[in-house]
This record gives structure tokens, C-alpha cells and sequence, in this order.
């Protein structure tokens, strides 16, 4: 099942005319702030874990429920409060699973999702998976294999939040193949036709 979809706001780039109604101030500062504290408290916990316990269990409990609270914070608050987005899992009475990726319409009367916000939200998103999987590189280069499984958790629970907002951004129904041929298609484009009016 799929909700609504914005067509008017590109995932990563805005246009102008976007970017003049979007207000750049900051309306949910706190959800703002808990979409940025857990993963980077984990990922704190993860780099000086030594310094702070020599217990590797109470790390790695400490390590796995900041990725859980991130988890559920992004998922269910942030998401919704900061871009307008929400993604989840039903069970239907057949036993089958539905995925469905919702985003919330830009219409009047409603609300504007703030430029700041939305960059912070993606900005956090994007980053904190890709740091997780340098994690997993940099653990088994080091051969501290304990470690494997906490890495490998935090690049689940990330990269399933960034899968999750990414297809609500697109659409649930497309590929995110063709969205990202398009993507860069639309910035080769540009960046040709700003050459041609230079020449």
C-alpha cells in the first residue's frame, strides 16, 4: 500500500521557488535535537567505550538501546515532525506483509517543513549509516571481532531508517534505480546548459 506522495520537492536539491516558502527556522527543537543525540551518543559510546568501562557487555547493552531509541525516535516522531514523513510494516488478516511509505502533501493550510529542519533531518540520516559501515571495515581490519556484531546492528537500524524516509521522499512504488538515474540526469542537465549561457 502506498500513501501520498510530494512531487514538488526533490529529495536532496531545491529549486527556488521551494526554497522561498520554506521558513529556515527550527519548529520542533526538541525532536530536532533526539533525531541527533541518540545516533550520535552511540556513536560516542562506540569510539570511547574503552575509556569509559572495561566491561564490553555493558558497552554493547548501552551501544544497542541508544540504536533502538534512535530507531523508534526517527522512525515515529522525527520523520513525521520535521519532513512530513512516515514509514511502516502491517500484517493483513491473510498473514501478508504490507510495506507503506506516506508523505504528507504540500497543500494550504498545511504546514511547511522548515529548510532548516529538513537538513538536519537528511543531513543526520545520511551521515550516521555510512559512518556504522566504516565501523564494520575498520572492525575487522582491527580484528576486534566482538565488535562485529554491535556494527553490524547499528548499519541495520540505520541504513533501514535511511531505506524507509528515502522511499517515502520517492515513492514507494518506484525504483530508486530510475529516481537516481533521473536525479543526475536533471544535474548533467544543468550543469550543461550553465556552460552553454557562460560560452
Amino acid at each position: 500500500m502506498i500513501g501520498q506522495y510530494e512531487d514538488d520537492v526533490p529529495l536532496f536539491d531545491e529549486d527556488d521557488s521551494t526554497r522561498k516558502q520554506r521558513s529556515s527556522n527550527i519548529k520542533h527543537p526538541l525532536a530536532s535535537f533526539f533525531h541527533l543525540f541518540f545516533r550520535a551518543s552511540a556513536i560516542l559510546v562506540y569510539l570511547l567505550c574503552e575509556v569509559l568501562s572495561s566491561s564490553f557487555i555493558a558497552c554493547m547493552v548501552t551501544i544497542i538501546l541508544l540504536l533502538s531509541c534512535d530507531f523508534w525516535t526517527v522512525k515515529n516522531v522525527s520523520g513525521r515532525l520535521m519532513v512530513g514523513l512516515r514509514w511502516w510494516n502491517r500484517v493483513d488478516d491473510d498473514g501478508k506483509s504490507h510495506w507503506v511509505f506516506e508523505a504528507r502533501k504540500q497543500g494550504t493550510g498545511r504546514k511547511v517543513p522548515s529548510s532548516a529542519e529538513s537538513r538536519i533531518f537528511w543531513l543526520g540520516l545520511v551521515v550516521c549509516p555510512i559512518v556504522w559501515v566504516f565501523f564494520v571495515f575498520s572492525t575487522l581490519f582491527s580484528f576486534k571481532i566482538k565488535w562485529l556484531a554491535v556494527v553490524i546492528m547499528g548499519v541495520v537500524l540505520q541504513w533501514a531508517n535511511l531505506y524507509g524516509y528515502v522511499r517515502c521522499k520517492v515513492g514507494g512504488g518506484t525504483n530508486l534505480k530510475n529516481v537516481a538515474t533521473s536525479y543526475f540526469g536533471r544535474q548533467f542537465f544543468k550543469q550543461a546548459m550553465n556552460k552553454e549561457e557562460e560560452l
